[in-house]
């Protein structure tokens, strides 16, 4: 399975995680992200990602001087933020467990109903 196809659906709860365990820049949020197991996350998606949360007030930003390079934007999760990780939490939970039940191979060992004798899709052909 395409792990990049579901990630594109949960980047943000994701993200929101991230940064809810601990603040982070651009990069480090990345980095914990492939830590975790997602490999294939991309540093665009995680970026864009980071942008519209702040900008959906989700996160908020500070800067953290650096001696030996470039300032680093820090984020951090917002009352607001926590919320909506707390929605896409449950959200997660129902989704995964439907998606469970749906798939496992206890759900495909229930028979479906079977036609009655004599019906079009009966193998017995026709009532007599």
């Amino acid at each position: 399975m395409d792990g990049t196809q579901l990630l594109k659906g949960v980047l943000d709860a994701a993200v929101l995680a991230v940064v809810d365990r601990e603040d982070g820049y651009g990069y480090d949020v990345v980095r914990r992200l492939r830590d975790a197991g997602l490999e294939e996350v991309g540093d665009a998606s995680v970026y864009g990602t980071l942008r519209r949360l702040y900008a959906a007030g989700a996160l908020s930003t500070y800067v953290v001087p650096s001696e030996g390079g470039p300032h680093r934007k820090y984020y951090s999760i917002t009352p607001n933020g926590q919320d909506l990780l707390g929605e896409q939490r449950i959200g997660w939970q129902r989704f995964s467990e439907t998606l469970t039940a749906l798939i496992s191979p206890q759900s495909q060992s229930q028979s479906p109903p079977q036609p009655a004798p004599g019906s079009p899709t009966s193998n017995e052909g026709p009532a007599a």
